[in-house]
């Protein structure tokens, strides 16, 4: 039997796939012309291509809310990409929406985040208002078409235009100068789209479950919360004899299947009533097709409430928010005031195109926690070595 090749795939892709889902061969390619895979189609290159990419190991040591050194049971930056990839994949393949560009859009969502989580995030944007702004969805865009150096005859990954797009599109927010390079009129596919709500899923249900591991909130934190309170009163009362780390799992996976359930069924009830027979009718539906039923987004809405009340407020999360704070500030304000601290090849990549305060902000956002810690006592702390 002759091996399955490129053609192959892309004809049997055609067959499975809903009307609605973006065909491999069907994209609107790339910046840069590249002959086709013999074996693999267009987004799954482009997926390949991201795990393999620098930014994206660099998540391994990036914060999700615990810094990477309070535990190495916590969720860091990489495995909440990866959760939130799998959980995509499923939705992706409930609905018959193309895997491979859903994956690939999740798989490279954070690869712009900087250290120290949201908190760092928000640190970077505000010391970079006056130089032209900073979000990682446009960063991670960046990172795939410019700071990547893999190839060449071009810069960046060259990935196809659908991913780049879900990438700097899949979230509800299009404040960003980027946008207009991608049809901003049009909705994003519905492979995008997921993206957003996957991501949400996966950090409300691993958030709990830190949350708890840690000790920095108990059971009581979360009564009154109706998604917690019946998923958890279920498995305590199914297997009222096991231990509390197999409760707080059970919960936390039946409270992820419950969102991500309801999501497909409210976007399948959506697809129907809008009549979406074809990817330029998911592009056109206003507004967009993705979202939980409304019952379940007022759930959601009281799960992350109390989450950001008593997990994300709670003193050692700020204290670690502060200190990413000091940490990201002090570093721009050292390189601003001197860029020859950074490395010689990070200096060279100003330009004309490129001012020195968007080169240091690309460098900071690519440092790991670590790194971060340990370049900022090099500068700031006369006994370590520089």
């Amino acid at each position: 039997m002759p091996a399955r090749d490129r053609v192959w795939f892309e004809a049997r892709e055609r067959e499975a796939l809903a009307p609605y889902a973006m065909k491999a061969a069907d994209s609107r390619g790339r910046a840069f012309p590249e002959p086709e895979h013999a074996f693999r189609m267009a987004f799954q290159r482009d997926r390949d291509r991201i795990i393999h990419s620098t930014g994206f190991r660099r998540l391994e040591y990036k914060t999700q809310v615990f810094v990477n050194h309070e535990g190495d049971y916590y969720r860091t930056r990489l495995t909440h990409t990866m959760e939130a990839a799998q959980i995509t994949r499923t939705i992706a393949g409930a609905l018959g929406l193309n895997r491979d560009l859903a994956e690939a859009v999740a798989l490279a969502h954070d690869l712009g985040h900087t250290p120290f989580g949201h908190a760092g995030e928000h640190v970077l944007a505000r010391l970079m208002k006056e130089h032209g702004g900073f979000d990682h969805n446009s960063q991670s865009l960046r990172i795939v078409e410019v700071l990547e150096e893999r190839y060449p005859s071009f810069s960046g990954l060259n990935l196809t235009y659908e991913v780049r797009e879900g990438i700097v599109k899949h979230s509800t927010s299009h404040n960003r100068p980027r946008i207009g390079d991608f049809s901003p009129d049009e909705a994003p596919l519905l492979e995008a789209q997921i993206v957003d709500y996957a991501d949400e899923i996966a950090y409300n249900s691993h958030d709990i479950d830190d949350g708890l591991q840690s000790g920095l909130i108990g059971v009581d934190d979360l009564e009154g919360v109706e998604l917690w309170d019946v998923n958890f009163r279920d498995v305590t009362g199914r297997f009222p004899a096991a231990g509390f780390s197999i409760h707080r799992y059970q919960t936390v996976r039946r409270i992820l299947d419950t969102l991500v359930t309801d999501l497909i069924h409210s976007i399948e009830r959506a697809i129907a009533a809008g009549g979406i027979d074809s990817v330029a009718a998911v592009r056109a539906a206003k507004p967009r097709l993705v979202d939980f039923s409304p019952p379940l987004a007022a759930a959601v809405s009281q799960l992350k409430a109390r989450l950001m009340e008593r997990l994300y407020q709670h003193h050692r999360v700020r204290r670690m928010t502060a200190k990413a704070g000091r940490v990201m500030s002090g570093l721009f304000e050292a390189y601003m005031s001197d860029p020859r601290q950074m490395p010689p090849h990070v200096v060279a990549r100003e330009s004309a195109n490129t001012p020195i305060a968007r080169v240091i902000a690309d460098y900071i956002a690519g440092m790991t926690d670590r790194f971060a810690l340990d370049e900022h006592a090099k500068l700031y702390d006369p006994n370590t070595r520089v």
